[in-house]
C-alpha cells in the first residue's frame, strides 16, 4: 500500500479500512491536472530560490514521462497507491531518486486535490459550454428554417393560439443561452488558484503564489487559505447549472417525444435517433428522448448528494470531501453524453408541417383573434369571449373549426360578423399580427433570429 503518510503510524492500516479510504479508483481521472499542477508547483519553487534550476528541470523531466507513458500505456495507474498523488509521486520518486522526494515541498495533499479538481472541472465545464453552444447553433438553424411552419402553441397541453415553429424552438434557444450565460459566470467565480494554501494555514516557504496560478492560467490566487481547501461552492454551482441544463433538455425530450406519437405525428426521429420493439414491428421508439429525460434525475442527485455532504462541514477540510469526485464525474458524463446525442437527434429529425398546421386550424387556436375582431368592431371584450365561446360550442356540436363556418352561422350567433372575420382568423394573420419584440410575427421572430445571429457571432 503507497502512502505519503507513515512516518507517524506504527502498524499497517487495516485493508478494509485502506480500500474505504482510497480514492485511486476514481481520482485517476486527474493523472494530468496532477501533473501539471506539480510541473507548475516546482516552477514556482526554482522561481522562488526553494528549488535548484538542475532539481526543477529533473522533476520537470520525471514528470513528463510518467504522463508520456501513462497516455502510451506503458505505465498503468495501479491501485496499490492510495490515490493519483501518491501514484505520481512514488513513479517520480523511483525514477529520479532523493529529487523526486523535493516535488512535495510546501504543498499539501489538501491544496494539491483542491487545484487538481479545479483543473479537472475547469477543462469539463469549457467542453460541456462547447456542447451547449453547438445546441445553440443547431436551434439558431431550426428557428431561420422554420419561420413560415404554423403549429398551435399550448397552455396546460391544450391548444391555445397559433404559432411558428421558429417561435417555440425560439423558447428553447433563449433557455440555452441562459445556460451558456451561467456557465461563464460560474468559470470566471472559480477560476482562482488555491495552491499554496497548504493543509489550511499557508507554509513558511516564501512561495509565489501569483506565479503559480498565472502558470496554470488562472486569474489569481485564492485569498484565504482555510477556504482554499475546503470550497466546494463551484462544483455545487456547476451541479446547479448541470441540472437546469437537464431541465431544459428533458422538457423538450418531453415535447419531442409527444411530437413523435401517433397522435400527433408532428415530427419523426431518424432511424439513427430511435429503437424498435423485440415484439412490436410497427414501433419506432424515441429512446433517445426518454434516456434524456430519465438521465436528468442522475445529475438531480449528484446536486442534493454534494449539497447534503456539504452542509455539516466545519473549516477548514475533512475526508467528506471526497466525495464530490465520483458524483461530479457522473455528472459531467451524462450531460455531455446527453447535449451530443441530443443535438444530433434534433439535427436529424424530419417535420411533418402539413400536420402541424393542419392541428393549429382545429384546434380553436384562432379563438382569440375572433374575440379581437370583435373587439375591434365595438364589442367590449368580456362580450367579445362569451360570443366566441358560443361559437366555439357550437363548432364542436358540428365537428366545425372555425374557418369551416358559413357567414350565416356567424351571423347568427352575432351579427356584427362579416366576410372579413375570415381573414383575420387566418393562421397567417393570427401569427403575423403579433409583431411586438418576442412575439410569433414574421417581422419579430426575423429580427430575434438578426440579434441571434449576432450573439452566436460574438462566441
Amino acid at each position: 500500500m503507497a502512502q505519503l503518510w507513515g512516518g507517524r503510524f506504527t502498524k499497517e492500516t487495516d485493508q478494509l479500512v485502506y480500500n474505504f479510504n482510497a480514492s485511486i479508483s476514481f481520482d485517476q481521472k486527474f493523472y494530468k491536472q496532477d501533473i501539471r499542477g506539480s510541473i507548475a508547483h516546482v516552477t514556482m519553487l526554482a522561481a522562488s530560490g526553494i528549488l535548484t534550476e538542475d532539481e526543477k528541470n529533473k522533476i520537470i523531466d520525471g514528470l513528463n514521462g510518467i504522463l508520456n507513458d501513462v497516455e502510451s500505456g506503458k505505465l498503468e495507474i495501479s491501485d496499490k497507491y492510495e490515490d493519483i498523488h501518491s501514484f505520481v509521486e512514488a513513479n517520480l520518486i523511483d525514477r529520479i531518486g532523493d529529487e523526486g522526494k523535493k516535488l512535495h515541498t510546501g504543498r499539501s495533499r489538501n491544496d494539491q486535490v483542491a487545484l487538481d479538481m479545479k483543473l479537472y472541472t475547469r477543462d469539463e465545464l469549457l467542453e460541456v459550454k462547447g456542447l451547449v453552444i453547438s445546441l445553440i447553433k443547431e436551434l439558431h438553424q431550426l428557428m431561420k428554417a422554420n419561420v413560415d411552419t404554423y403549429m398551435p402553441g399550448f397552455t396546460h397541453l391544450q391548444k391555445a393560439q397559433p404559432v411558428t415553429f421558429a417561435h417555440h424552438i425560439g423558447a428553447y434557444m433563449e433557455m440555452f443561452k441562459r445556460d451558456l450565460s451561467r456557465i461563464n459566470d460560474i468559470f470566471e467565480r472559480m477560476n482562482y488558484c488555491p495552491l499554496g494554501a497548504g493543509a489550511l494555514a499557508g507554509t513558511t516557504y516564501p512561495l509565489d503564489r501569483e506565479l503559480t496560478a498565472k502558470l496554470l492560467d488562472f486569474n489569481g490566487p485564492t485569498l484565504n487559505s482555510m477556504d482554499s481547501v475546503s470550497d466546494r461552492d463551484y462544483i455545487i454551482e456547476m451541479l446547479s447549472a448541470f441540472a437546469t441544463i437537464m431541465m431544459h433538455l428533458s422538457r423538450f425530450s418531453e415535447e419531442i417525444i409527444i411530437w413523435n406519437s401517433n397522435e400527433y405525428q408532428f415530427i419523426e426521429l431518424d432511424d439513427a435517433y430511435s429503437t424498435g420493439s423485440s415484439i412490436m414491428p410497427q414501433k419506432k421508439n424515441p429512446d433517445i428522448a426518454e434516456l434524456v429525460r430519465g438521465k436528468t434525475g442522475r445529475v438531480y442527485g449528484a446536486l442534493s448528494s454534494i449539497l447534503t455532504t456539504m452542509k455539516g462541514i466545519p473549516l477548514a477540510y475533512n475526508k467528506d470531501m471526497q466525495e464530490d469526485k465520483e458524483l461530479t464525474f457522473d455528472a459531467i458524463d451524462t450531460v455531455k453524453g446527453c447535449l451530443a446525442l441530443f443535438t444530433g437527434m434534433i439535427k436529424t429529425m424530419k417535420l411533418n408541417k402539413a400536420n402541424m398546421e393542419k392541428s393549429a386550424m382545429n384546434g380553436f387556436t384562432n379563438a382569440t383573434d375572433a374575440a379581437d375582431y370583435l373587439v375591434n368592431h365595438g364589442v367590449p371584450f368580456r362580450d367579445a369571449h362569451g360570443i366566441v365561446g358560443q361559437l366555439v360550442l357550437y363548432c364542436i356540436e358540428k365537428d366545425k373549426s372555425l374557418l369551416d363556418m358559413s357567414l350565416d352561422e356567424y351571423k347568427s350567433i352575432s351579427p356584427v360578423f362579416e366576410n372579413d372575420i375570415y381573414d383575420a382568423i387566418s393562421l397567417k394573420a393570427c401569427v403575423e399580427k403579433r409583431n411586438t419584440i418576442g412575439a410569433p410575427g414574421k417581422e419579430a421572430i426575423e429580427k430575434v433570429i438578426s440579434i441571434n445571429e449576432d450573439y452566436i457571432n460574438s462566441l
